[in-house]
């Protein structure tokens, strides 16, 4: 078995995070496709949240790991990596907001506003995945597309002010996580701000095909559901 071991959905921008992050750290991995294969009593024996992606390796207390922010930092920690994620306190710091922001304010944003499009579960307790019209569900959608702006804009004005990427020169975990979710936006067209357009562009230059080569698999699915055949 590899060093490392990753559960992933291809399609998504969650496991994007970390299928990127492996490649450009140069970390040995091994990845199991679960498309169609979670929620078995075998997946839920190492996931109970039932949660991709999962790295699974023996320096785990319990053999396994979900969230894939938390799969970064654990991985930067075990290894090293202070080039994705600083040692420094306070560079640390703005990387561990930046990832925090995205996860508690823009992300469940991405998600109203790109899941019923991308044909994705939307979560309980929300207008999508209940009973409510179709008026009032595309209402949801357009609501939580114009409250991108707001988090968006903060990203751009705080985080990449005076810096080409959150980890200053070069891509850190957080620009990792913020590029990858921005990848699900393609698909309902979202117009980023020419400063946005820079920052992915920079990313995808900086890391090569340890970028390129897993987001593929995102934008294959974005057009797929776009473009129905």
């Amino acid at each position: 078995m590899a060093t490392h071991t990753l559960s992933i959905l291809k399609p998504s921008v969650n496991n994007l995070t970390v299928r990127i992050f492996v490649r450009a750290a140069g970390l040995e991995f091994e990845e199991q496709d679960v498309w169609g294969k979670k929620s078995t009593p075998e997946f839920l024996a190492k996931a109970p949240a039932d949660l991709t992606p999962l790295l699974e390796e023996d320096g785990l207390q319990k053999g396994s790991l979900w969230e894939s922010c938390a799969i970064m930092q654990y991985l930067c920690n075990k290894h090293g990596l202070t080039q994705f994620y600083p040692a420094d306190p306070a560079e640390r710091a703005m990387v561990d907001s930046a990832m925090f922001y995205l996860i508690g304010t823009l992300y469940p944003l991405i998600t109203r506003a790109t899941y019923p499009t991308l044909g994705f579960p939307q979560y309980a307790g929300e207008v999508g995945p209940s009973e409510a019209t179709d008026e009032l569900k595309a209402q949801a959608v357009t609501d939580a597309t114009a409250a991108l702006a707001d988090p968006i804009g903060g990203f751009e004005k705080f985080f990449l002010a005076d810096r080409k990427f959150v980890g200053g020169d070069e891509p850190s975990i957080a620009d990792i996580r913020w590029a990858a979710s921005f990848e699900f936006l393609r698909s309902i067209d979202y117009p980023f701000s020419p400063r946005i357009e820079q920052f992915l562009s920079d990313m995808e230059e900086a890391l090569g095909d340890a970028y390129s080569e897993p987001a593929a698999d995102v934008r294959g699915y974005v057009e797929s559901v776009k473009s129905p055949a």
